[in-house]
């Protein structure tokens, strides 16, 4: 079984001016030789696993592991790091410069799941009893999902989330899309994941902010409170709306039976 390919990409010219060991002196030329490797690779069945070279991370990545950033070596390391967040992007096929969108957003969700499972441990410290704490909050943010998929009915909606820890004063925020169809949630990405852990987090260090539904034009509201989430009046619903948002606030429905 052969083993899986890891490269590491600069996904915009700001982030490729920091990095003038990869080769080529503008970004275009990095971009065209780049999605040239990755066709030849998957051309020849190779599994190809990409993730964003994001200069800071990349530098405390060296650092750590005493590389020097301009040895190849540091670079295949760093694309192959089993601490990365998650199950690795995959790369298809496609077009390198149409799939930079998504890589950046895989990227920012795993930073998202990596400061959520941090401090959900930090949070499960406080406990007496960690492991029911655990097993309680995961159950809670597993039910609360399943609720919002059922309140919000058939479609493509979007959950935020913004919290303060009060033991802390943690600043923990998310989003993710809710796609619902015939009754039940779609597949979970990794955004999804990102938001649950966040969430988990927010309820494990009893948190204190809200979360909001939008639904069209509806938005739901929700706030969280010594780590549960009691619905908001329509009223509390529009006072945390961003200014000028134009929406129809609603009050938040039962996320408990």
């Amino acid at each position: 079984m052969r083993q899986p390919v890891a490269l590491a990409v600069a996904a915009s010219a700001g982030d490729f001016a920091g990095f003038g060991f990869l080769g080529e002196a503008d970004y275009a030329g990095y971009l065209a030789r780049t999605d040239a490797q990755l066709r030849v690779l998957h051309g020849h069945g190779l599994d190809v696993h990409l993730r964003l070279l994001e200069p800071v991370d990349y530098a405390d990545f060296c650092e750590e592991h005493q590389l020097d950033p301009g040895d190849p070596v540091a670079r295949v390391a760093y694309a192959a790091d089993p601490a990365l967040a998650g199950e690795p992007f995959r790369y298809g096929g496609q077009s390198l410069a149409a799939l930079l969108p998504a890589l950046v957003d895989d990227h920012r969700a795993r930073v998202r799941i990596s400061l959520g499972c941090a401090s959900l441990l930090d949070s499960l410290g406080w406990a007496e009893e960690p492991e029911q704490r655990l097993a309680g909050v995961l159950g809670y943010v597993s039910a609360v999902y399943l609720a919002l998929a059922a309140g919000a009915g058939e479609g493509r909606h979007r959950v935020t989330l913004r919290s303060v820890g009060l033991l802390d004063g943690e600043v923990l925020a998310a989003s993710a899309e809710l796609c619902v169809a015939a009754g039940a949630p779609g597949p979970a990405g990794r955004e999804v994941e990102a938001f649950c852990v966040t969430l988990a987090a927010a309820v494990a260090g009893c948190g204190a902010g809200e979360l909001l539904l939008r639904a069209g034009r509806r938005v739901y509201g929700w706030a969280l409170v010594d780590g549960y989430l009691r619905p908001m009046t329509a009223v509390e619903t529009a006072a945390v709306l961003a200014p000028g948002e134009v929406a129809r606030p609603a009050a938040g429905f039962a996320l408990e039976r």
